[in-house]
């Protein structure tokens, strides 16, 4: 048995939270929403982000930050991306060290850094371990049988989280390649909208076919131009966590993309979710990353449009539709990757 805690009480949190306690762990929840954490001590229920659900005993909520950090073994940054780096100096300010855990998917607008790049910086520790994978907080709290990645640079400290993680209906696999699983993600989501606007516009699986394949192509070819290995986005933080994002009515991601497609305003959806769809942010980062390197990202390109310039999903899928016509054939060798999208 092992003392935990997890930073971070939105749905995700709570059902690793959950989950980690029906294992036999003693789990510290922590949030900055305290209200919130009020609320879930006296119901032991998280009726805000994952109703139904009730807590474990072995769930401790806990307000205050010091006191959830005291002498665990392991620290979950479980927050949504635009609030990591905050989480991690509140946490460094604390001075208290153990195996640090990001469940965390996204990018950084300005710095378009990772979450683990993020940690890095303000930690005193230079390999946190990446936790992700498709999977979603609704299945995973029920105990759906899911699978998901423990990726460090140190393979011992993949595998400590994938035995401290790991049931019979929760199965964690350890690759080291942090890189690319964090960008297969974090990119994912962004497809996942443009997914979303498919069935918003009444498309139908000819065309989430024909998106998911030359989606995962654009995430394989950022993710390896910003250090990934191929092979690592058609593993589960890749093809599977796009599949599962993509195709779900759990999605927050493909929600929001079906609400665009339906007409919709971004500001409008945004104003009525509760929960954070991490694509949003996401497609302008990886926007930014693409110009930076020279790739090609004709679907995130026309995700950032509708996003930012208010351009119509309809008229998205026109352009794309439009391009000029090209082979499919993939033109690189072992390490190189074809700028064409």
């Amino acid at each position: 048995m092992r003392s935990i805690a997890v930073l971070g009480a939105g749905s995700w949190g709570t059902a690793l939270a959950v989950h980690l306690a029906r294992t036999g762990h003693q789990v510290r929840l922590w949030d900055v929403d305290g209200a919130n954490l009020a609320r879930m001590e006296e119901e032991r229920e998280n009726r805000k982000f994952l109703a139904g659900i009730s807590l474990p005993d072995g769930i401790k909520v806990q307000p205050q930050l010091e006191r959830a950090l005291d002498s665990v073994d392991a620290g979950l940054f479980v927050v949504p991306s635009h609030a990591i780096r905050a989480a991690g100096e509140a946490v460094a300010a604390t001075g208290h060290t153990c195996l640090w855990v990001c469940a965390t998917k996204g990018l950084e607008i300005g710095t378009l850094k990772r979450p683990t790049e993020m940690l890095s910086q303000v930690l005193a520790d230079p390999d946190t371990v990446l936790l992700v994978g498709a999977s979603h907080a609704e299945e995973v709290s029920r105990g759906i049988p899911t699978s998901v990645v423990a990726a460090a640079r140190d393979e011992a400290r993949a595998r400590q989280v994938q035995a401290v993680c790991s049931t019979t209906r929760f199965r964690v696999y350890t690759n080291t390649d942090v890189a690319g699983c964090e960008y297969g993600a974090a990119l994912k989501n962004v497809i996942a909208i443009a997914a979303g606007m498919c069935d918003g516009l009444g498309y139908g699986d000819n065309t989430k076919g024909a998106l998911l394949t030359r989606g995962l192509d654009e995430i394989t070819r950022l993710g390896v131009a910003m250090g990934g290995r191929r092979e690592t986005f058609y593993g589960l933080t890749g093809m599977g966590d796009l599949i599962t994002t993509a195709m779900s009515r759990h999605s927050r991601n493909r929600l929001v993309g079906e609400r665009l497609g339906r007409g919709e305003t971004l500001a409008s959806i945004i104003g009525s979710m509760v929960m954070v769809a991490e694509g949003v942010n996401t497609a302008s980062a990886a926007r930014a990353l693409g110009q930076r390197r020279g790739i090609e990202l004709p679907l995130t390109e026309q995700v950032h449009e509708i996003l930012v310039e208010g351009k119509s999903a309809r008229d998205a899928f026109e352009t794309l539709m439009s391009r000029d016509l090209k082979s499919e054939e993939w033109k690189g060798g072992a390490g190189v990757v074809t700028p064409e999208g």
